[in-house]
C-alpha cells in the first residue's frame, strides 16, 4: 500500500494520534459533557420509539449473541457494532440531539454526538481493559471534531445533492473516535477512514421517516466495524478523503480546503460556531422560528382562537429540508415547520408527547397549520440583508386587526442563546421520565456525568444507561 505523504487523510490521522486530554481546554471539555448529557435523555426516550423497537427486535432475532455492550434504555447487550447501531438510532430517533449548523452560505448541519458517542462507548464497553473517563472524553472530542470539520469542508453540492451529513461525515467522525480510543497509529487510522468512507451514506429524502435516525445508528456501527476491520489487517486507500475518486469528490465534487487544513481543534467546533442543543424535539433549522413565535405569543398573551393568519419566512433551503408542509403523521410533523409553529401558538410548548398521530391530527392543530403561509427568501436577499443560515421572519395577524412581527437570527440552544446546565439537566430528567426510566437511575446518570472525567472505567456509565 502506497504511503500517504502530507495528505488530508494523513493530517486527520495526525490529529487523532496527537490529541490528548490535556490539550483540550476546559471550556471545550465542559461543553462536550453538556452535549453528552443532553443526548442521553433523547437516547433513553428514543429507545422506546416504534422504530427502535423494530430495530431491537430485528437484532435480537437474527442470531446475534446477546452479550457485550449495553443497549440504552433496555436490558439488552450486544456486540459493539450492533449496540452502536441501536444506540445511535435511539439517540437520534426523536431528533432531539445536538446539531452543528453550517456556516452562513452553506446548508443544513450535522448531528455529531449520536454517531460518535454511541460508537466510542460501545467499543469502550467491549475492551478487556478499563477505559477512564478522561480517555473516553478525549476519543469523543476527537470524533466530534473530525465529523464537524469534515462537514464544514464539504462542497455545498454534498447537501444540495441530497446527502445527509450525519450519515456521511458522522461515520468518519465515529471511526476517528474509535481509533483514538484504541490508540491506533497513523497507518491504521488511514485504513480505517478508507473503509469507513466506502460505507458513508444517508439520503435527505428519508427525512420524516424511521430511516432518518437510522443514518446516525449506521454511522456509529460503521465506525466501529471500520476500526475493527483495519485492526485485523483489512486494507483501503490511504488517501480516501482527497483522492480524485475519493470521499469529497464522489460526495459533492470536491471540498473547501481552507475549512479543514489547520482548523482541527483550532478552534474546536464546540467554541467556534458552537454545537447547538435543542429545547424542542424537532429539526434545529426550525428552532429560530419556534423561539420567535413563542416570544410573540407570550409577550402578547395570544390565544390561538384569535389568530387570523400566520406568515413565516426562511431560506429556500430550510423550506426544502422541513418538507412536510401539511403533515398528517407524527414522523412528518418532525419535519414540518407549520406543525411546530401551530403547537407553539396553541400550547406555548412542544414536547415528546406531542409527536403522536392523534395530536398532529387534532382539529385545533390542523386549523392553525392551514393558517400558516410559509414564504422563502433567496440567497441573494439573504446576503443583501445580512441574514444568517437560519434567519427567520414571522408575522401573526389577529382577528382584532393587530399585526405582530419579529425576526430571529438564532434559536434557543444556539451559541447566541444557549441552554444552561440546569436546562440541560432538566431536559435529560424529563426525557427519562417520559420513557418511564426510574428516577433514582436517572439521578445516578446525572451524578456520573458531573464527574465523568474522573471515572476509572466508563463501563459504569454504560451500566447506568441500561434498564432492568
Amino acid at each position: 500500500m502506497t504511503q500517504a505523504v502530507d495528505s488530508l487523510t494523513q493530517r486527520i490521522a495526525d490529529f487523532v494520534v496527537g490529541t490528548t486530554f490535556s490539550s483540550i481546554d476546559q471550556e471545550v471539555m465542559h461543553l462536550g459533557k453538556k452535549s453528552i448529557l443532553d443526548a442521553l435523555g433523547p437516547a433513553i426516550a428514543g429507545s422506546r420509539t416504534r422504530s427502535c423497537r423494530i430495530l431491537q427486535s430485528y437484532l435480537s432475532n437474527v442470531g446475534i449473541v446477546m452479550e457485550g455492550a449495553g443497549v440504552f434504555g433496555t436490558p439488552l447487550r450486544m456486540p459493539a457494532r450492533f449496540a452502536a447501531l441501536a444506540n445511535g438510532t435511539a439517540m437520534h430517533a426523536d431528533d432531539f440531539d445536538d446539531t452543528m449548523q453550517a456556516d452562513t452560505g452553506k446548508f443544513q448541519g450535522i448531528h455529531p454526538t449520536a454517531p460518535v458517542f454511541s460508537a466510542v462507548l460501545a467499543q469502550a464497553e467491549m475492551l478487556s481493559r478499563p477505559v477512564s473517563g478522561s480517555e473516553f472524553l478525549t476519543a469523543y472530542h476527537v470524533g466530534v471534531e473530525v465529523a464537524c470539520k469534515l462537514f464544514d469542508a464539504t462542497a455545498p453540492q454534498h447537501i444540495l445533492g441530497g446527502f445527509h451529513s450525519t450519515g456521511t461525515c458522522g461515520l468518519l467522525g465515529a471511526a476517528a473516535g474509535v481509533c483514538r480510543l484504541m490508540e491506533a497509529d497513523g497507518s491504521n487510522i488511514r485504513m480505517t477512514l478508507g473503509i469507513a468512507a466506502s460505507q458513508a451514506a444517508g439520503l435527505q429524502e428519508n427525512f420524516g421517516t424511521m430511516t432518518k435516525p437510522f443514518h446516525a445508528g449506521r454511522s456509529a456501527e460503521g465506525g466501529v466495524m471500520a476500526a475493527d476491520l483495519a485492526r485485523a489487517g483489512f486494507t483501503a486507500s490511504p488517501i480516501i478523503l482527497e483522492a480524485k475518486r475519493g470521499f469529497f469528490s464522489a460526495y459533492g465534487g470536491g471540498y473547501e480546503q481552507e475549512r479543514i487544513d489547520g482548523r482541527l481543534g483550532a478552534p474546536w467546533s464546540f467554541v467556534d460556531r458552537g454545537i447547538w442543543l435543542k429545547p424542542w424535539p424537532t429539526g434545529s433549522l426550525g428552532h429560530p422560528a419556534m423561539t420567535l413565535f413563542l416570544d410573540l405569543v407570550r409577550r402578547n398573551d395570544i390565544q390561538a382562537e384569535n389568530v387570523e393568519r400566520i406568515v413565516v419566512r426562511t431560506s429556500e433551503n430550510i423550506h426544502r429540508t422541513l418538507l412536510h408542509h401539511r403533515p398528517k403523521t407524527e414522523l412528518e410533523a418532525k419535519f414540518s415547520l407549520e406543525f411546530c409553529i401551530a403547537s407553539i401558538v396553541l400550547n406555548r410548548a412542544l414536547g415528546l408527547g406531542d409527536f403522536t398521530n392523534e395530536f398532529v391530527g387534532r382539529s385545533e392543530i390542523q386549523r392553525l397549520v392551514q393558517l400558516i403561509e410559509y414564504q422563502t427568501f433567496t440567497e441573494a436577499e439573504a446576503r443583501a440583508e445580512g441574514y444568517t443560515i437560519v434567519t427567520t421572519l414571522g408575522d401573526i395577524e389577529l382577528r382584532d386587526g393587530r399585526l405582530l412581527s419579529g425576526r430571529r437570527d438564532y434559536g434557543k440552544g444556539s451559541k447566541a442563546d444557549p441552554m444552561s446546565d440546569d436546562e440541560v439537566e432538566a431536559k435529560f430528567l424529563d426525557c427519562a421520565s417520559f420513557a418511564g426510566f426510574p428516577v433514582s437511575a436517572a439521578d445516578e446518570i446525572v451524578r456520573i456525568m458531573d464527574n465523568l472525567e474522573t471515572l476509572d472505567d466508563v463501563k459504569v456509565l454504560g451500566a447506568a444507561l441500561l434498564a432492568n
